[in-house]
């Protein structure tokens, strides 16, 4: 074996072993002095404002803290800083439907990257130690964790535009469940309520959150409002501001959501047209690069060979 192939071995088996001691050194607790900021805060929150003061020495549930930042948490704020957690994020994931805020999505984003690092370093140990190692063999850890990060970046985008799609499928039946319950002497609240009792999908998921805001203290308009923005639908930011308007100015409720439900058919009806023009150029991929030629081929065919042969 040459000496890059015992450097290889080395380097794996060393990082084995450091791997296994930072697991250990992980789990033992650490354990540091109380602050002086979180010592005298008690005292000094009658004569200070809570938003002047640190966030450390405002009261948490929970125990007392006894550690500072792990070392994962201040790689999983830099790596938040570096690609940034704004609106967007967020938007994304409350489209997507994700139980999680923008730190949260970054640190798993981290551990992706991290993970393709990993595996792509094996898959470089075990290529030197097979021989086969060369000047672009040595980007592999880096081109892994790369694409780590965007393959998760990419699936949470993926769920958010397939549950935008379910949203959207959902959003005339819905509305004309609610202009149903509105005809039979219900009110609005009392329609969302039922709606989201008895009914199932991501559109009644989201009504039911709805509900559940106004019964904890939430205006009803401020809640639509709050789904709305989340969302980010054109068809259920239209009916929301129809409904809010039509709450504000005491119009029939049933007549809007009617003709709301009818304009996102239309929507849904014109997204399919231009899908199926779309999937018609696509049609034509394997009809003119692959039938085509292939009929070309057996037409010209039996005439080359017969040249070739010298028969005629």
């Amino acid at each position: 074996m040459s000496g890059i192939t015992h450097i290889a071995i080395a380097i794996l088996i060393g990082g084995a072993f450091a791997g296994g001691v930072l697991s250990i050194l992980a789990a033992l607790p650490r354990w540091r002095a109380i602050s002086l900021t979180a010592r005298i805060a008690p005292y000094v929150r009658d004569v200070v404002d809570d938003a002047r003061l640190p966030a450390s020495a405002l009261p948490r549930v929970g125990t007392l803290p006894i550690t500072g930042r792990t070392l994962w948490q201040r790689a999983k704020a830099a790596f938040e800083r570096m690609l940034g957690g704004g609106d967007a994020l967020r938007h994304r994931l409350s489209q997507a439907g994700v139980a999680m805020d923008a730190a949260a999505f970054r640190g798993r984003q981290l551990g992706w990257a991290l993970a393709g690092i990993g595996a792509g370093a094996v898959l470089l140990v075990v290529l030197v130690i097979a021989g086969r190692m060369s000047a672009p063999v040595v980007l592999l850890p880096l081109l892994c964790g790369a694409a780590g990060a965007v393959v998760y970046d990419m699936q949470l985008t993926a769920r958010a535009k397939a549950r935008r799609m379910r949203l959207t499928d959902e959003l005339p039946t819905t509305l004309e469940f609610l202009a149903l319950c509105l005809s039979a002497g219900e009110g609005f609240l009392d329609a969302l309520r039922r709606v989201a009792a008895i009914g199932s999908g991501e559109l009644t998921a989201e009504l039911r959150q709805v509900v559940l805001a106004v019964g904890t203290g939430s205006g009803l308009a401020e809640a639509l409002s709050e789904m709305s923005g989340r969302l980010q639908l054109p068809g259920l930011s239209r009916a929301v501001d129809q409904v809010i308007a039509a709450l504000e100015h005491g119009a029939p409720l049933a007549g809007v959501l009617h003709a709301q439900a009818g304009d996102a058919r239309e929507d849904a009806k014109r997204t399919l047209i231009e899908q199926a023009g779309r999937k018609e150029i696509f049609m034509l991929l394997p009809l003119v690069f692959l039938i085509l030629p292939l009929s070309v081929l057996f037409a010209v065919w039996p005439g080359l060979f017969i040249l070739r042969l010298g028969i005629g």
